[in-house]
């Protein structure tokens, strides 16, 4: 089955939403917003992207990407807050194609690293560390500079 990879749409948001399940939510934080409520506002916002995985026009799978400036990077930080796969698709090729495009837009954003908190599932940490991510604690992080992304095509 082939994916396709695209930007959210508004009408995406409660179906990655409800991929997502149990794991988005806002931690500690309690307030006005839902999970659903602050995606479609990062639908709109130039800090942010979403991705959705489509296959025969039904949403298979989805990425966050938030930026935010850092010092110590010496540039964007591009933030993976989320990344969903629905039951029934392929993990490995959704993962591998979100990923692939969050880490372009990080790229073309300006992003000197990507982080993303590191899965407690050992496949699913496998498909992160498959496109350049390295352990760390408690996050996973990739740099994404012009030069690391040529030799992480090489290679």
């Amino acid at each position: 089955m082939e994916y396709l990879i695209r930007p959210a749409r508004i009408t995406d948001i409660e179906r990655l939403v409800a991929l997502g399940g149990g794991r988005l939510h806002l931690g500690d934080h309690s307030g006005p917003l839902d999970a659903a409520d602050l995606m479609r506002q990062l639908v709109y916002l130039p800090q942010a992207s979403i991705f959705v995985a489509e296959a025969q026009r039904e949403v298979a799978g989805g990425a966050v990407l938030a930026l935010r400036p850092s010092v110590r990077a010496g540039g964007f930080v591009g933030s993976v807050d989320v990344l969903v796969v629905g039951p029934g698709h392929d993990a490995d090729r959704v993962t591998d194609a979100l990923l692939e495009e969050v880490l372009r837009s990080a790229r073309n954003k300006g992003c000197t690293l990507v982080e993303a908190p590191a899965p407690d599932d050992p496949e699913a940490r496998a498909r992160f560390e498959r496109r350049g991510f390295a352990q760390g604690n408690p996050v996973m992080a990739r740099a994404v500079s012009a030069t690391t992304a040529a030799a992480n095509r090489a290679g």
